[in-house]
């Protein structure tokens, strides 16, 4: 037997199907005004720099609210606990895990940010973004995956094993936990949460790829599925906060599958995974501003996933995403001049620096990372040094002990072309911010400029000596009082 609609049926469901047509698309981003004053009043203050242990972060774990429940999921190799904070009351699981590299903390700092937001007042302005989040999603935090590694800010653990690479050997007992995490919470969206090198930059660009994004492939074939689509869709929503935020400091982190990492294995597992890695920024050694990205595109994204605003974006913009390079200098000095022996020539120098740490003392180590033809890298400084002269500093072997050399001194020095200075024994590994090179043992530094030899030299022009490169910062010898501040160690 036929059943035909009542024409009032039919009326009623045209009248439905064209208000749904007509209903507005849910928010795809979140203000950026918001999410920038959102992060001014909700910043963890008691993080402000980016090496930290488990101690620091342990107190801050403890007097979460009831709004957070938190567990021990299990013990590093050195015995120093994995928790895992959970909030939400929603049916959308989402898991965030943070820090599987030791010195890679930037993500760490953002999560107890945006743990404050999530506790915040109900009067706030932008509770409603807390409630969806709340109502919508059930979230899982792994703050620091490696706090043996975290504790002295080194990459691997305890057993030098870098964690991602023991999703499938579980070799370490921190691998361990990350994957029966996973697979007791089985969420639908993981967050991944990395540092890369700050050397990378956006593909044809002299901008730093600020954070890098990806969707990790699941297979060699790098195939793309519902679940790797919905994180390029997530991603692409990410994007457009940052585009607003820091035009062209975007990248999109190499694709190529890796079967022993565990991003990769997530979404082969069946969780839409995004991968971000906190790169370089100016004049940010210490992470705070992309601390502050990284907080603004993860409560966006989560915004997103709960009001499933990511929908609105597509996989074309997640491939629109340059990719990232790595052609950035710390300093990148072009079209200088050099000698070697009798023949003259035009050189570029570049200069890439590391920052060591003695005693949780931050201090800095440069090298000469490349020499010659460099027209195809970008710095983060750069100095056009046509018709200047590279000249090797000269050595002031009258022994000096550290507290006598005061600034005015020092820079008497090195405008009359001493750079390095013989000091006293007992001041070798003694910390100093003097633009100068000291060194306390019997053996000269070898200071002929050279790929090979320390990034401490000058630049010329007939006869006047313009500027000073000192463990590679360029110092305007015309300019003292914009010579920039630099820790060293005495040698």
């Amino acid at each position: 037997m036929t059943t035909k609609h009542p024409l009032s049926l039919l009326l009623l469901i045209c009248l439905i199907a064209s208000q749904a047509c007509q209903e507005p698309l849910k928010p795809a981003v979140l203000d950026i005004a918001d999410l920038v004053a959102a992060h001014a009043k909700y910043q963890e203050k008691h993080i402000t720099k980016r090496r930290f242990g488990y101690d620091k972060i342990a107190p801050l774990i403890q007097n979460r609210s009831t709004a957070f429940e938190n567990r021990v999921l299990g013990h590093s190799v050195e015995g120093r606990p994995i928790h895992s904070l959970t909030f939400g009351e929603g049916e959308v699981r989402v898991m965030l895990w943070s820090q599987m590299h030791g010195n890679e903390s930037t993500a760490t700092m953002a999560l107890f940010d945006l743990f404050n937001f999530l506790e915040g007042s109900p009067d706030d302005e932008l509770e409603h973004i807390r409630s969806a989040i709340r109502e919508k999603l059930k979230l899982r935090f792994i703050p620091m995956v490696n706090p043996d590694g975290a504790e002295r800010f080194e990459r691997r653990n305890a057993q030098d094993i870098d964690l991602n690479r023991d999703a499938i050997r579980q070799s370490s007992p921190e691998g361990i936990i990350l994957k029966e995490a996973r697979d007791g919470f089985e969420p639908e969206f993981g967050f991944n949460l990395h540092d890369q090198n700050i050397y990378y930059n956006a593909q044809g660009t002299p901008q730093p790829a600020t954070i890098s994004v990806l969707a990790p492939a699941y297979n060699e074939a790098r195939e793309i599925n519902d679940i790797r689509s919905r994180a390029m869709k997530l991603i692409a929503g990410m994007n457009r906060v940052l585009q607003k935020e820091v035009p062209g400091n975007v990248g999109k982190y190499n694709d190529t599958f890796e079967p022993r990492a565990f991003g990769d294995n997530f979404q082969k597992w069946g969780t839409s995974t995004i991968l971000i890695e906190s790169g370089g920024y100016p004049d940010d050694p210490e992470k705070q501003y992309i601390r502050k990205l990284n907080f603004m595109i993860i409560l966006n994204a989560l915004y997103e996933i709960a009001s499933q605003g990511y929908e609105n974006f597509t996989e074309e913009e997640y491939f629109a995403i340059p990719d990232n390079d790595s052609k950035l200098m710390d300093l990148l000095i072009k079209n200088v001049s050099a000698k070697a022996r009798d023949y003259s020539y035009q050189t570029d120098i570049g200069i890439r620096r590391s920052d060591r740490y003695q005693d949780s003392i931050r201090y800095s180590s440069a090298s000469v990372s490349d020499w010659g033809d460099l027209s195809v890298f970008y710095g983060y400084q750069e100095i056009d040094a046509e018709g200047m002269n590279l000249t090797a500093a000269k050595v002031w072997t009258e022994e000096m002990a550290l507290e006598e050399l005061s600034d005015s001194l020092a820079w008497e020095l090195l405008t009359q072309g001493y750079m390095a200075i013989k000091t006293k024994e007992e001041d070798k590994g003694k910390f100093y911010d003097l633009p100068l090179l000291l060194f306390s043992s019997e053996k000269e530094p070898d200071l002929k400029p050279g790929l090979q030899n320390t990034p401490d030299f000058y630049l010329e022009r007939e006869g006047t000596l313009l500027f000073a490169v000192v463990n590679g910062f360029l110092i305007d010898l015309e300019k003292q009082a914009s010579a920039p501040s630099f820790s060293q160690r005495v040698r």
